[in-house]
């Protein structure tokens, strides 16, 4: 008799991504080796919707790095994360959704949502130096695929360089660079 490989559950995520600070990613990299497929990625994702920050930005942090590789686990989330993008307001969440939010397979009109949302997360003085500049890199990779964006994209970061941000200025001269 063959036994079947456990799947994790919210129990273990949570157990996994506990403890610490804010400073600390935990074991979200632990979690991370654990998604082999959509249905462990679908049960991490319920995370998310926890009222526990810390919880909430390790399992963000997650799904972020699960994303890079498997984009296509984002598919059925993608109107909770453009959703949830409308709320954020903890600079953790924020900065891992500018960087999801370009692995959306987006609608035009939901491309128009996200990059004004990215746009003013850029642009926004009150916002972390971390979500601004990821938000300059979501940016950046949604302009790839929609390449009529660019002037609109070229004034942001004109708009940015007078600020004269080290972190900020760093990541437009490294889009510059790609261009």
């Amino acid at each position: 008799m063959k036994h079947k490989k456990n799947l994790p559950s919210l129990n273990d995520f949570v157990n996994l991504l506990s403890g610490g600070d804010l400073r600390s990613i935990g074991k979200s990299n632990s979690v991370v080796s654990l998604i082999v497929n959509q249905q462990d990625f679908d049960e991490l994702f319920k995370l998310i919707f926890l009222d526990d920050r810390l919880l909430v930005m390790r399992a963000i942090d997650a799904i972020e790095k699960i994303t890079l590789k498997h984009p296509n686990y984002l598919i059925k989330h993608k109107h909770e994360i453009l959703d949830l993008s409308t709320v954020a307001h903890d600079k953790e969440f924020k900065w891992h959704l500018a960087q999801i939010i370009p692995r959306l397979s987006l609608t035009p009109p939901e491309l128009t949502k996200a990059w004004k949302l990215l746009t003013n997360w850029a642009l926004d003085k009150n916002n972390s130096k971390i979500v601004r500049v990821n938000s300059i890199q979501g940016l950046f990779e949604m302009l790839k695929e929609n390449n009529e964006l660019t002037q609109d994209f070229a004034l942001t970061l004109t708009e940015l360089e007078k600020e004269d941000i080290p972190s900020i200025n760093a990541r437009i001269r490294s889009i510059k660079n790609k261009i």
